[in-house]
């Protein structure tokens, strides 16, 4: 409790825990608004009105592909302390990194929780916000927005710990950025259109939280424009848990593998 409560105290002196919450707002208020505002039917392609029960669905769910913004965020944060040499004095006050590690863990989890809240709460008031804008009545009840503003979140903690792991395995600011954007941004579309591999989609950290959020639009766009069939995703609780496997399995490993490795 002690290294939870000091690395708490870090990150309010630092004023992430404030930057952080503000881009969550803006990143869950910004781009649903924006899509409500203009009207999904309006896009490019055209999407379901918002006056559907598809429409709310698919602007509700539109906030995930931001999803790499907590990982980022996680990432930076630990990467930062090893390039600015700052993680050297915490492992002299406390030898055993493995606690050290796992208090950055535990921190950075409410972090991402508190940021996945923000977001989804931000993306929930604009979606309403908008559609009193333009005069639309939404065609579902209050509880069915809160149910993937809530899954939102939880996947938005899992990202938020995943970065955190692979700053503290890569500890290169721009290694670890690079392994978050071109997976996230480039290895998991590749591996959608290869035949025979897309079949792993719904088990991958995309698919997975494609699952948790019910957001299966850009997985059945990519399926129509390749030509292949889109794999059927598994049940939301399954994507919950495949999620938390890889953040436990990344965690795991972020605390292991820096005990004997040297801090240069």
């Amino acid at each position: 409790m002690t290294l939870v409560r000091g690395e708490i105290a870090r990150m309010l002196s630092l004023r992430l825990a404030t930057w952080t919450l503000l881009l969550a707002a803006g990143c869950g208020a910004l781009l649903t608004g924006a899509i409500a505002l203009i009207g999904p039917e309006n896009a490019t392609p055209p999407l379901p009105a918002l006056d559907t029960v598809e429409g709310v669905e698919i602007v509700l769910g539109l906030p995930s592909v931001l999803l790499f913004v907590p990982a980022l965020i996680g990432t930076v944060a630990v990467t930062s302390e090893y390039r600015h040499r700052t993680i050297g004095t915490t492992f002299l006050a406390e030898p055993r990194r493995g606690r050290v590690l796992g208090a950055k863990l535990v921190v950075y989890t409410m972090l991402g929780l508190a940021y996945g809240v923000v977001a989804s709460a931000a993306s929930g008031a604009a979606l309403v916000a908008a559609a009193a804008a333009r005069g639309v009545a939404l065609p579902v009840p209050a509880g069915a927005i809160m149910l993937p503003l809530l899954q939102l979140a939880l996947a938005a903690a899992v990202y938020m710990v995943i970065g955190v792991s692979i700053g503290a395995l890569a500890r290169s600011p721009l290694v670890a950025v690079a392994i978050v954007l071109g997976y996230f941004y480039l290895l998991e579309f590749l591996l959608m259109m290869i035949p025979g591999v897309n079949s792993l989609y719904p088990v991958l950290p995309g698919g997975a939280t494609a699952s948790l959020t019910s957001f299966s639009f850009l997985a059945d766009t990519m399926a129509e424009q390749t030509s292949l069939g889109a794999a059927a995703l598994v049940s939301p609780a399954m994507g919950a848990a495949i999620l938390v496997a890889y953040a436990a399995v990344a965690g795991i490993l972020a605390v292991a593998v820096p005990l004997r490795r040297d801090l240069r």
